[in-house]
């Protein structure tokens, strides 16, 4: 399975044609690299609010209207591009809203064959629920794919261990981080989750981010970050863990080769087998002892 991870620029399109352009010159690029799976980040959907005009791209509330009118158009694109190139592809996600009114940040997972699913982020940042009130989905859904079985924890999502161990309960081999973050210590928050989540899991994941400015919207006026695909420490993969990354900030896709072979090894010949040692950890895991030390 070879997988890219981009590092994605929020640009600004006065037409739709602009954004189409754009977007096939990314999924033709990867997939002429030999990708497989082509992994954008979260929010990078918040460029289509720019076909909305200004005024609209600025103020929060109309930016999700925006990008929710452009859904059934954005989705056939990529369903196209897909199955045109044939390859994997999970769209930048973006504020969608639903038929019931609730506004969501929602990544959706297209297949070769066109077909498509999509996760919404259960864990929203502050910033997400206070200032743009999105609300958070309602489960964890795994994708059954020719390559394996996919997982997906949008940005923050993936700084809660719980939520990666149910996809890697449910079989999941790859589990993609898309994330967006204004600042670096927002993006080593989302890394080290995203490395902590390989280890735990004994799989493969999949770092995407956006890069770059986009003065005009607020959720992602300036944003940083370094694509990567990390996995365990272990047999078959880099000491590291550190299986590919790219440089901080700078726009482009990072590429990493990973045998499906190398997952289903690792979770059974590996030097330690976290995933199924995860259970037994419940034994020692509360109520802690309190055990006084120098205090009266």
């Amino acid at each position: 399975m070879k997988i890219a991870a981009a590092a994605y620029p929020i640009d600004w399109h006065n037409r739709w044609n602009e954004y189409v352009g754009k977007l096939r010159v990314w999924v033709r690029t990867g997939a002429e690299q030999g990708a497989e799976l082509l992994v954008f980040p979260e929010h990078g959907g918040l460029e289509l609010a720019s076909l909305a005009g200004e005024d609209n791209a600025r103020d929060l509330r109309r930016a999700i209207d925006a990008v929710s009118a452009r859904v059934k158009d954005v989705d056939e694109l990529h369903a196209s591009l897909a199955r045109e190139f044939k390859v994997h592809v999970l769209a930048a996600s973006g504020p969608i809203r639903r038929e019931d009114g609730r506004a969501v940040n929602r990544a959706r997972l297209f297949a070769p064959d066109g077909s498509h699913g999509h996760q919404d982020k259960v864990m929203l940042s502050r910033f997400e629920r206070e200032d743009w009130g999105l609300e958070p989905g309602d489960r964890l859904r795994v994708f059954e794919t020719a390559l394996g079985r996919i997982g997906i924890l949008v940005g923050y999502d993936a700084e809660f261990p719980l939520l990666a161990r149910t996809l890697a309960e449910a079989g999941a081999d790859a589990i993609l981080v898309p994330s967006c973050t204004e600042n670096p210590r927002g993006y080593w928050r989302v890394r080290t989750g995203a490395a902590a989540r390989a280890l735990e899991s004994q799989c493969v994941v999949v770092h995407a981010v956006t890069v770059g400015e986009a003065s005009w919207m607020p959720p992602a006026a300036r944003t940083t970050g370094t694509s990567a695909i990390y996995g365990p420490p272990d047999v078959g993969f880099p000491e590291d863990g550190v299986i590919s990354v790219g440089k901080t900030d700078a726009a482009g896709w990072v590429y990493a080769d990973v045998p499906a072979e190398a997952i289903r090894k690792v979770r059974t010949e590996g030097s330690v087998l976290t995933l199924l040692d995860w259970p037994r950890q419940a034994a020692a895991a509360g109520p802690a002892e309190l055990v006084p030390l120098g205090v009266g």
